[in-house]
């Protein structure tokens, strides 16, 4: 019986190279407070303290803040 092709294929290992800590730390410092941010503007803008005066962003975030579990009314 003839071998299948599939056999005959050699399979190389893949080099994944190694980020270190000191590059990668900046990127999730920045990341870590891009979602303080977000979890500001879902969780307490338009509150009892808002930074941006009107209801323009409680509207624009109404569905997600019910969804994630904060009360707005």
């Amino acid at each position: 019986m003839p071998q299948s092709a599939a056999g005959s294929i050699a399979i190389e290992p893949i080099f994944v190279p190694a980020i270190p800590v000191r590059e990668l730390l900046p990127w999730a410092i920045f990341g870590g407070l891009l979602m303080l941010l977000a979890i500001y503007f879902v969780g307490a803008e338009q509150g009892a303290t808002a930074l941006i005066h009107g209801r323009g962003v409680h509207e624009f975030v109404h569905d997600g803040r019910h969804l994630l579990g904060f009360p707005c009314h």
